[in-house]
């Protein structure tokens, strides 16, 4: 009597109920997730960036990649805000950010390339060795992670600085005069950001919710098995 070999397939969709839960990099459905959301959250945020500048100041701007890296303190030509949303909600505004997420850590360029290089690795290996098949809202953060640091590590090659024009609360300021420590205004949000920023942090809490999702889901199962 012949003995037929069953293989598990490495293309499976995702597991259901009983059935194997691979290991993300052994799945195609995993990897699927994955570059259907880095690869249009990424492109979205590069060719949002294009556009204002090509379209929010009177005048398109063009960036000198060698001016910038010579000057660390280099700033643009100042140019009124352009409504988005009423009641100061949203504005656009062109900056140039020579540091992190809000412009934290000005002159650092290096410093947060690296930085960004060593959390992309890390994050694929976290996709690939420290999750499962199932694990679908933690390959999204991971993507959306991925995405947001990449779209501004690509400004940072190609322009020495990020590109950011997304002003939150304009002309909302503090109560009796305050600031924010390292701001030189009052205003309730003074930082100007990117698609990248907020898909980078939007990543960030999604995986800590799914991380919390999956430790409460093994919590129950450790009780019904006690």
């Amino acid at each position: 009597m012949a003995h037929a070999s069953q293989q598990v397939d490495s293309c499976a969709p995702s597991p259901t109920s009983g059935s194997v839960d691979l290991p993300a990099w052994k799945s195609c459905a995993a990897w699927s997730r994955l570059i259907g959301v880095f690869v249009p959250v990424m492109l979205l945020d590069l060719f949002t960036k294009a556009w204002a500048f090509r379209s929010v100041a009177p005048m398109p701007v063009e960036l000198d990649r060698e001016t910038i890296l010579h000057d660390p303190t280099f700033r643009l030509p100042y140019h009124e805000g352009v409504e988005v949303l009423p009641w100061g909600l949203l504005d656009l505004r062109l900056v140039l950010n020579h540091g992190a997420v809000f412009g934290i850590g000005q002159g650092s360029r290096m410093t947060f390339i690296l930085f960004t290089i060593a959390a992309t690795t890390a994050a694929l290996l976290l996709f690939a060795r420290g999750t499962r098949a199932s694990m679908r809202l933690a390959h999204c953060a991971i993507a959306l992670i991925l995405a947001g640091g990449l779209g501004n590590l690509c400004d940072r090659m190609q322009y020495g600085a990020v590109r950011d024009f997304l002003h939150m609360l304009p002309g909302w300021n503090l109560p009796m005069g305050w600031q924010w420590p390292g701001c030189e205004t009052s205003e309730v949000f003074p930082w100007i950001f990117n698609i990248a920023d907020v898909s980078l942090l939007t990543g960030m809490a999604l995986f800590l919710f799914a991380s919390w999702k999956s430790d409460k889901k093994a919590a129950s199962l450790d009780k019904q098995q006690v």
